[in-house]
């Protein structure tokens, strides 16, 4: 029988190897050098100067881009929902002023509070609000994401917020705030699922959500105006959830969610035969494709802001924000 080989030593050669990455990594380490992983560290999504920053630089470039109707201005500061209502009324405003806005007044915002969550993985985001000298006495809120160490803060939601409707959130002792996964079930409405949950109310009604102006007050402005004589509008709400879209839920001091999302809208307007289609105003017909002869196709994106409420209850709309991205004539 032949006899069990001993483990070999690894080589001079090999345990210098080791003992050089050994030091290599305590070098590191003591000098506060260190990788972070940001998919898997529970961190802050920036610092506080960090945020003030993306926030100035924001709006900075939304102003530029207001003033020029230029999209490409603050394109590379705006995403999602965002970034497709705000190019689509930039275009429309170049076309009907090529040379610019001459109604341009910059955007300014005072008081601005800032919301930083503490989370593991990407996106990475936090929430500032503030008064803004646009929008009566409404706070702006916008949310900054961006997903990855490399990339430039980008605005994904903005909506306005009646004063005193921004809620408290909840944060830990250092000032930071949580994150609500988009698929916890400890909601009323998990924020994966809001979306089709408004798209769905907007069609048949329900109790999932609080009246208000923009849900049982929509559902009846649309139900007037649905059938007039000579004309009849058509409405479909479709969920929109994917990439720079999806859902972001911030925890409430009350244990419910401030969540963000986006929904997809288009509006159908078909005239009688002898009738004609009224285009509601310029701005949409410098967005129409096509020549309106029986019928106007809108489409549309909304980004959305409501409180969802721990367990049980309806959820309430805090702010919503919809503008026309395309219309299409036949």
């Amino acid at each position: 029988m032949s006899r069990e080989r001993s483990p070999r030593r690894p080589r001079r050669r090999d345990r210098n190897a080791l003992i050089a990455a050994a030091l290599t990594a305590l070098s590191l380490t003591a000098s506060g050098c260190v990788v972070v992983h940001g998919e898997r560290e529970v961190l802050p999504a920036a610092t506080r100067a960090e945020a003030a920053k993306a926030v100035a630089a924001f709006t900075d470039a939304y102003n530029k881009a207001d003033k020029a109707y230029d999209s490409s201005v603050d394109a590379p500061y705006v995403t999602g929902a965002l970034a497709d209502i705000d190019a689509a009324r930039l275009k429309a405003g170049h076309v009907n002023s090529p040379s610019g806005n001459p109604a341009h007044t910059p955007l300014t915002l005072t008081d601005v509070k800032i919301t930083i969550v503490k989370k593991a993985g990407w996106p990475r985001w936090f929430v500032a609000d503030a008064r803004g000298n646009k929008g009566g006495e409404a706070r702006w809120v916008l949310v900054f994401t961006r997903g990855d160490l490399g990339e430039r803060w980008r605005v994904a939601y903005l909506t306005l917020m009646a004063p005193g409707t921004v809620p408290e959130f909840k944060k830990d002792a250092d000032g930071w705030a949580e994150a609500v996964p988009a698929d916890s079930p400890r909601l009323a409405v998990r924020p994966d699922g809001l979306s089709k949950a408004y798209a769905a109310y907007l069609k048949n009604g329900g109790t999932a959500f609080a009246d208000g102006r923009d849900t049982s007050g929509l559902r009846a402005a649309r139900k007037k105006e649905a059938e007039k004589p000579g004309l009849v509008r058509q409405f479909i709400d479709e969920p929109l959830t994917h990439g720079a879209y999806a859902p972001l839920a911030l925890r409430t001091a009350d244990g419910g969610a401030l969540v963000f999302f986006t929904t997809h809208h288009y509006e159908k307007r078909t005239a009688a035969t002898g009738a004609t289609v009224p285009i509601p105003n310029k701005d949409v017909r410098a967005l129409i494709k096509g020549e309106v002869k029986q019928s106007l196709m809108m489409e549309s994106i909304a980004n959305e802001a409501v409180l969802d409420p721990a367990g049980s209850g309806p959820v309430r709309m805090l702010g919503r924000v919809q503008g026309l991205t395309s219309a299409q004539g036949g």
